[in-house]
Formats: structure tokens, sequence, C-alpha cells
């Protein structure tokens, strides 16, 4: 698959069937005992940091100019159907990505985080080229809104040079806001030079930049994504396993991969996100994309699993 494909074609990928239950039932060993570490602290469970949701009323809550209804696959994934795949795997709070089909109107993501007090988290969507995306970002924080999100269409060089941009990077630094760019691996450079020139601003890179979505984990650019671990201020999500390498569950083949950010970034700058509802398209399930992180890397110790699975995304995007 070619990793410059748009959201729709890349991560969606061609998902369609109903919202898989499959994997909610049998509870392993290794996922009960990964409970008790979670309880011990009197944590409320682990976070996942990268979840869309939307409802199939589009009467109230219409999909924006630019899409169709057709472009709402599945057609519905709302903050019930998503708590009953994360409840089980004692999954207890959430980072909400706005969904790109809803362009700029963030009533349907507001209206969640309203309806669960303490649960969710969001990152939103702002127009970074507009004069006005100042005045957005304090619209959006005022509402608890703790990240915004860049999305590449091929556009990522011109962001350095952008005064907008600039703007939106300085403020999110002021704010203590993040910026959460889902490029591809080419756009690494662009990041680069945006960390460098705004080093700091907390950053959170998207499953990985895409590396893997060709199906092989290409070394120069895991490279590139690594040696942004030399500014303090940038994450990485573990995130979108359904996407990247051999795209297949238990998704052992990408655990180098991840190891590799590890050692570059630390377990303090890592954070797990499934990604609904495409990790919960079948074959896929909630269960396997937490259960790579939380049960199958052996080499993770316990505290190296909290950060990933939750004190990470907690600290920046629920402290």
């Amino acid at each position: 698959m070619n990793a410059s494909i748009n959201r729709r074609r890349l991560l969606v990928g061609g998902a369609a069937s109903a919202v898989a239950t499959a994997g909610l039932l049998a509870r392993p060993a290794a996922a009960i005992a990964a409970e008790a570490v979670a309880a011990a602290d009197d944590s409320p469970g682990w976070i996942d940091a990268h979840v869309h949701v939307w409802t199939p009323d589009t009467r109230r809550y219409p999909v924006g100019p630019n899409f169709t209804v057709a472009d709402m696959v599945p057609p519905s994934f709302t903050a019930d159907q998503l708590l009953s795949h994360c409840r089980p795997e004692n999954v207890g709070r959430i980072v909400l990505i706005q969904m790109n089909f809803y362009e700029l109107d963030h009533r349907y993501l507001l209206a969640v985080m309203r309806q669960h007090p303490g649960v969710f988290s969001a990152v939103g969507l702002v127009d970074h080229q507009s004069p006005a995306v100042a005045a957005a970002m304090n619209h959006l924080a005022a509402q608890g809104v703790r990240g915004f999100r860049l999305h590449s269409l091929g556009d990522a060089k011109d962001w350095p040079h952008s005064e907008t941009m600039a703007t939106l990077w300085k403020k999110a630094a002021a704010d203590g806001l993040a910026v959460c760019p889902l490029i591809n691996p080419e756009d690494l450079p662009h990041i680069d030079v945006l960390c460098k020139r705004f080093p700091d601003t907390t950053v959170v890179v998207d499953h990985f930049a895409r590396i893997g979505v060709s199906g092989r984990i290409d070394a120069e650019r895991l490279d590139a994504l690594c040696r942004l671990a030399r500014f303090p201020n940038v994450h990485v999500k573990t995130s979108a396993f359904y996407a990247l390498g051999a795209k297949a569950s238990p998704y052992t083949d990408l655990t180098a991969m991840i190891q590799r950010v590890l050692d570059a970034f630390g377990p303090q700058r890592l954070m797990w996100g499934s990604d609904c509802p495409y990790q919960v398209q079948d074959p896929h399930t909630y269960h396997d994309s937490i259960a790579l992180i939380r049960d199958s890397m052996d080499s993770l110790s316990a505290t190296e699993k909290q950060w990933i699975l939750r004190d990470t995304a907690e600290k920046v995007f629920f402290s």
C-alpha cells in the first residue's frame, strides 16, 4: 500500500464490516495479571490514546461538505459502542481524535466528552492556514481539547514556512497543548525542522509516522523517526497495529519497531492507541491491539507497560 495514501484509504483499509466483538469474552491470565498491576496504584485503568467516534444521527451531526455519509465506515461508532470494547480490557480513559469527515465541526466530540465526564480527553482540528488559528485553539481548549491534529495531505513540506503554522506551534507551547502530526514517513524531516524551531512544543507523532503501511518496516525511515528523540518534548503513539507491517494479529512482527522506538524515546514518551473503530473491524480486535503491549512483549517491564499503556497519555492529555 502506498504510504502517501489518504486517511480514508490508508487506515480504514476498506473495513466496512460490522464492529467486531471477538476477543471480549475470553480473559487470558496475562490480561488479568496486567489488570492487577494497573489497580495496584489505585489508577482508573489503562488509557487508549487514539480513538474516533461518530454517530449515525447525521441530521443532528452532519458530515462536512467535502465528505458524504458513505465515508462513515462503519456507519456507526458511538461512545457506547467504543466502551463495550474498552471496559473488558480495563481501559478506563480515552483520547478522542476529531474525525476528519466532521471537518471543523466538533459538536459530536464535545457532546461525548460532556456526557462522560472524566473519561475522555480530545485532540481537535483547526485550520492551520487561517489567520484566526489562535482563536480557534482558544475556543476548543476552553471546552477540554488538549491537542491539535495536523493532517498531512502532501503539504507538510510547506509547514515550516507558514506563519500561521508557527502561531499554532508557539501557542501550543505557551498553553501546554499538544501538536499531533498525522504524517507519512517522508514528512519526518519537516517535523524535525519544526521541532528544532519550537523545542518547547509538546509533539505526539501518530501511528509511528505510518512507518510500515507499505508492509515493510523501512530502516532508514525508522532512523528518521528515532532522530526526533533528541527533542525531549516529542512523543510517539504506538498505534494502528492493524494497518502496519503484516497487518495481522497478533502483530508480533511489529515488536522490533516498538523496541527500537522504546530504546530511542524511553517509555515516558510512548503511548498506546487502538485507532478504533478501525482496529475492531473483522478480523482485528481491540483485545489483540492492547495485548501486544500488555501481554506479548515479555521484554517490557511492568513499569514500562504502565507508561506506555497509561502514564504517558495521562501526562500529555489528562494532567
